[in-house]
């Protein structure tokens, strides 16, 4: 897993490479610059990044024959394409035949209003900053039980009749839903391990480390971590940030730390919407398990000016910090992951996210 300019030069975007392949056969491509997203849920891959393997991959259809496509909202935009199987590679364990969001695939004329309204279109390489996104967190499927029995008011899964008139959402199966891929590994398949090494004040060019499929598998991924904290079944914990209580989630998906904090200085003109404190500082926030017995436990953030970072011209950047606008939410992203070992227990419970393999509830351990 490595930090380093990527596809669009944009910070703190660790990537992997992956492999895909038509179900079943040898007609695959290896696809570089896959972004690692502890928040999200699924591979997704930008159409023509997977451009010599694509027609191999069947789209997914409903019993009328219309064609399955999603929308995915990000905190910074939403992607749209159409479902497709196919069998996904990564550090040599496969999970076979399963669903995949194809991004950009589908006309922008397809894109229904209850998705375009969810902010910026991300259906590029450029607009995306990689090419795909490689969702690993705690849940198995992007939706779950809730997309099988309703469409969410934010509809996910549209059916395409002809592939261009999406309508206003969908139900869908579970086994049709973009799926955790780890999830479907034969073994190592209980959660990940994320592990990056420690970078200076104002970072570094490139940083590499590692991802490791399973928690307590195999020798090299034992879980060794002195804080460990139950999440809800999409990642999130408990926090209390400037006396107030809210939630906190961990996201290798996000570039910088998001906290709210009127006392930072705000940055202007180019880096409006980041912080530039005049030198170093920290903040903390605390936090509690959202689920399982009481733990306690407190993360500081180490926040360096941001218009100085951006002029280093690194990409590894532990102490980059941005306004979320709120005192409740705290995004604790890439930076964190800086000098540590992370671990991300998945739900393997009969929940609505989860795999119903076994009795594991979701957790985050460092």
């Amino acid at each position: 897993m490595k930090v380093a300019s990527g596809t669009g030069s944009v910070r703190n975007i660790p990537t992997v490479s992956v492999t895909i392949c038509a179900p079943g056969t040898s007609t695959c491509q290896t696809i570089d610059n896959i972004q690692v997203d502890t928040m999200s849920f699924g591979l997704r891959l930008v159409n023509t990044a997977a451009a010599s393997v694509l027609g191999s991959l069947s789209i997914e259809t409903d019993s009328s024959g219309n064609q399955i496509a999603e929308c995915t909202q990000f905190a910074d935009g939403y992607t749209w394409g159409s479902v497709r199987k196919a069998d996904v590679t990564i550090g040599g364990e496969t999970a076979s035949n399963i669903p995949v969001a194809i991004i950009g695939d589908m006309s922008s004329s397809t894109i229904p209003s209850g998705c375009s309204s969810l902010g910026s279109a991300e259906n590029t390489v450029s607009a995306l900053g990689a090419n795909g996104i490689l969702g690993i967190g705690v849940a198995t499927y992007d939706c779950g039980a809730t997309c099988v029995s309703s469409i969410p008011s934010t509809p996910m899964y549209y059916a395409c009749s002809g592939g261009t008139s999406c309508g206003s959402g969908t139900t869908l199966a579970l086994a049709q839903q973009v799926i955790n891929p780890v999830v479907k590994f034969s073994s190592d398949n209980n959660g990940v391990v994320l592990a990056m090494p420690s970078v200076g004040t104002t970072g570094s060019s490139t940083a590499s480390g590692t991802l490791t499929f399973g928690i307590g598998t195999q020798s090299n991924n034992t879980l060794s971590a002195s804080q460990q904290f139950g999440t809800t079944g999409t990642g999130l914990v408990n926090s209390t940030f400037s006396s107030t209580s809210g939630v906190a989630f961990f996201d290798s998906g996000s570039n910088g730390y998001f906290i709210g904090d009127s006392t930072l200085t705000a940055c202007s003109g180019t880096y409006a919407g980041w912080y530039c404190p005049s030198s170093a500082t920290t903040r903390s926030v605390a936090i509690t398990n959202a689920s399982g017995s009481v733990a306690t436990g407190t993360v500081t953030l180490s926040i360096y000016n941001a218009s100085t970072l951006f002029g280093s011209g690194n990409y590894a950047l532990n102490d980059l910090a941005g306004d979320i606008g709120s005192t409740t939410v705290q995004d604790l992203g890439m930076p964190f992951f800086y000098g540590r070992t992370v671990y991300f227990g998945y739900d393997l419970t009969s929940s609505s996210r989860g795999a119903g393999t076994g009795t594991q509830t979701p957790y985050i351990a460092f």
